[in-house]
């Protein structure tokens, strides 16, 4: 029997990948979207109407929701904050009742930001204490939390952080890891000295890669005994890079020279509103132990 795969922001960076990542393993895939919805090809919904939640969890009764919708940026999540809490939070938790009063299956995309990522405390265990240094990462913190609690007698939810992320776009500005490429384009104007951050680990990892995860995961929790599997999950590269590292990297691939570039080593501005963590590096522990392969493509041999 074909299973069915519900994809929340299906139309974004993510979940475009997740979605093909589902079909390409045989499940039957609905996406859902707001802004870039293209009904039918995509169930236009807003996640923040329980009433809508379920009337498309009774039109598509799906197998098992992965849940990608998200304000994911840090800078706009301080700008709009009760936007941020609606969409990360009580969507989150909408959803979370509605899958699981009908015995489907929730994963719920959070991030590395949830750490406090202080110099030393790296690699961090899916069990670790959470300590989020900004708005983003405590909305995708209390959204795991209100995930887990929905969920807790049904075994339903899953959490599955993932770090920076990279990989085909629509427009680079998905990503913050490809929209550097534009900004390296940029630091080429006569008299650029354009100022890059040299002082926070990031860790990027490709969308397919994260969308393959969730499919061996999905599989993994519908087949399995799922109140003995974990409940948080982390998937992570290993490969690390400042952002003035990996416009390094793309000066070189692309012939350019990096000299309208600065490296910043200051770390954060103590008055800045958000302030972004050191090193946030997810270890994947918990995936190696149910046996999920956690490969990733080489990220210099991607580009």
């Amino acid at each position: 029997m074909v299973r069915t795969a519900l994809v929340t922001g299906a139309t974004g960076f993510l979940g475009r990948q997740v979605s093909q990542a589902f079909k390409s393993a045989g499940f039957q895939v609905v996406g859902t979207g707001f802004t870039r919805a293209n009904p039918p090809a995509t169930l236009k919904i807003n996640l923040c109407n329980p009433a809508e939640i379920l009337s498309a969890l009774q039109e598509v009764k799906p197998d098992v929701v992965v849940h990608c919708a998200a304000n994911r940026f840090p800078d706009k999540c301080d700008a709009n904050p009760d936007e941020a809490r609606k969409i990360n939070v009580e969507a989150s938790q909408y959803l979370a009742h509605a899958t699981s009063s009908r015995n489907v299956l929730l994963i719920y995309i959070s991030t590395d930001y949830v750490f406090p990522g202080k110099p030393g405390e790296a690699p961090y265990e899916a069990h670790a204490t959470p300590g989020p240094t900004n708005l983003y990462g405590q909305t995708k913190l209390n959204g795991e939390r209100a995930i887990l609690q929905a969920t807790r007698e049904t075994g339903l939810g899953v959490v599955l952080r993932v770090p920076v992320l990279y990989g085909k776009v629509e427009d680079p500005k998905e990503s913050a890891v490809n929209v550097l490429m534009d900004i390296v384009w940029k630091s080429q104007e006569k008299n650029s000295r354009t100022k890059m951050d040299d002082w926070a680990k990031r860790y990027p990892t490709n969308t397919e890669d994260v969308a393959r995860v969730c499919v061996d995961t999905a599989t993994k929790y519908l087949d399995g005994e799922r109140h003995r599997l974990p409940k948080i999950l982390q998937f992570s590269s290993e490969d690390r890079f400042t952002k003035f590292e990996i416009c390094q990297l793309f000066a070189e691939i692309m012939g350019l020279s990096l000299d309208g570039m600065v490296a910043d080593e200051a770390g954060n501005d103590p008055n800045a509103n958000v302030q972004r963590p050191y090193d946030t590096h997810l270890s994947n522990q918990a995936l190696k132990d149910i046996g999920i392969n956690v490969g990733t493509q080489d990220f210099k041999a991607w580009w």
